[in-house]
């Protein structure tokens, strides 16, 4: 089975970010855009997961959860991965809700990531990926192209910000059809602190 863990931001949240985003996607069509029901931060993947290492998992996360405080952050900005000149996916950023915050928001991240990763592995899971980066997928695209401009839009945008406070693991099965859309189920919900 496909499992991730990841920070899901709420629905003000991506709200927000929809609205920000509607009246531009018109002009970029033919790329996939994620559902904004959809977005999430991942933290772990495990393309292929033994459904027998599942119960390990979630104590495992549960535990990694429980050693992290909750934190403060907003989407904010954006960009692409690989890069400007021939990107084949687009992003928003995360960053600390306040620069004066009493807790570090993005090293919380961080490590909450290396706990989530740490977790997978422990329970028996091979996890994907590589360097941590937070952010949350927008659009892939069918072909790279150059998306300056949209870095740039992305740049302009601020969204409200929100409590971390739960860390989520969720089943992905793969999508069917030309849009090939995956389906995400949500397994465990695991409070902060």
């Amino acid at each position: 089975m496909r499992l991730f863990a990841a920070v899901v931001p709420p629905e003000e949240v991506t709200a927000h970010l929809d609205t920000f985003l509607d009246v531009r996607r018109e002009v970029a069509g033919h790329w996939r855009w994620s559902l904004p029901e959809q977005w999430h931060l991942t933290l772990a993947f495990a393309a292929e997961a033994p459904e027998r290492v599942l119960d390990e998992v979630e104590e495992r996360l549960a535990t990694a959860a429980g050693r992290r405080q909750p934190f403060e952050v907003r989407l904010t900005g954006g960009g692409v991965f690989p890069h400007v000149a021939e990107a084949k996916v687009l992003w928003a950023g995360v960053q600390p809700a306040r620069e004066e915050a009493p807790v570090d928001a993005l090293a919380e991240l961080d490590l909450l990531a290396a706990g989530a990763r740490a977790a997978l592995a422990k329970a028996g899971a091979t996890v994907d990926g590589q360097r941590f980066r937070p952010h949350v997928t927008l659009a892939r695209l069918g072909f790279p192209e150059e998306l300056s401009n949209w870095v740039r839009l992305l740049d302009a945008y601020e969204g409200p910000a929100w409590t971390v406070d739960t860390l989520t693991l969720v089943r992905s099965h793969l999508g069917e059809g030309p849009r090939r859309t995956p389906r995400y189920e949500t397994v465990a919900e695991f409070p902060l602190g």
